[in-house]
């Protein structure tokens, strides 16, 4: 598929996705195409060290278009909306939304299905879908795991906006960085994630995610059993602990 509402780049195991569909980067049907073939691509992709996700413009991304929420449409955007949601639930390394300026409605969903969000200190969160009538199906999963329950309630049913450092108060988002080095900021915490092997990254994230909502021991056996069944077993951890005894760079083998 060709790609005119999104950019996609590969580097050194970091997947760059930007969102360019001015002015502020609105999906549409065909622009959640886009994205999900991208996305699609990413699941099977060993060599990946991470996702990251950006926004040209003034905005992030302000929302999903509202002439495709009309009944002749709905159906179908909400599948191709599900779509991304289902996707980056696959992705097996760390996803990261590099948020700055608005970040509203479908945007602020797909923001919080990343991994992380690195916000500028000028970007602004919301969900003011109930002005126009409707419910934000994906924040309505995802926001009371990040935040609680009250505060998901608040987000939801109020549409208030939320600036960066508040967000980050409440708890979806990681860091918040100075807009004038923000790019800056985030290229240096990408470059933490690309010194690793992106077998260990995959188990990191493994490791965390499998065991959400376990009874403890249940989830300390199989952290422990992924640990030493799997983890142990690796040739990128022997070659780390080989590395730091000789006091030398890692070369991963990811395997």
């Amino acid at each position: 598929m060709e790609l005119t509402n999104i950019k996609m780049e590969k580097s050194e195991g970091i997947a760059k996705i930007t969102f360019a569909r001015p002015k502020h980067n609105v999906f549409n049907i065909s622009m959640m195409k886009e994205l999900n073939t991208v996305l699609e691509n990413f699941i099977k992709d060993k060599d990946l060290k991470a996702v990251a996700m950006f926004g040209e413009g003034k905005s992030w991304c302000a929302g999903v278009d509202v002439g495709d929420h009309k009944p002749d449409m709905v159906d179908d955007m909400i599948a191709e909306f599900n779509r991304i949601f289902q996707l980056t639930e696959k992705i097996e390394v760390p996803i990261i939304a590099a948020v700055h300026g608005a970040c509203l409605g479908g945007g602020m969903e797909i923001a919080i299905a990343a991994d992380i969000i690195l916000a500028s200190d000028k970007a602004v969160f919301g969900q003011p879908e109930i002005k126009l009538g409707f419910f934000p199906p994906y924040a309505a999963i995802r926001l009371p795991a990040l935040i609680g329950v009250a505060k998901a309630i608040e987000v939801c049913a109020t549409g208030k906006l939320y600036p960066a450092k508040q967000a980050r108060r409440l708890g979806f988002v990681s860091q918040v960085f100075e807009n004038e080095t923000f790019d800056k900021k985030v290229q240096d915490y990408i470059n933490e994630i690309k010194y690793s092997s992106p077998l260990i990254i995959r188990l990191n994230k493994k490791a965390v995610k499998s065991n959400i909502g376990r009874n403890f021991d249940k989830a300390l056996d199989s952290v422990s059993d992924l640990f030493l069944n799997k983890l142990m077993k690796t040739e990128d951890t022997l070659e780390g602990i080989a590395s730091f005894e000789e006091k030398r760079k890692p070369e991963w083998k990811n395997r």
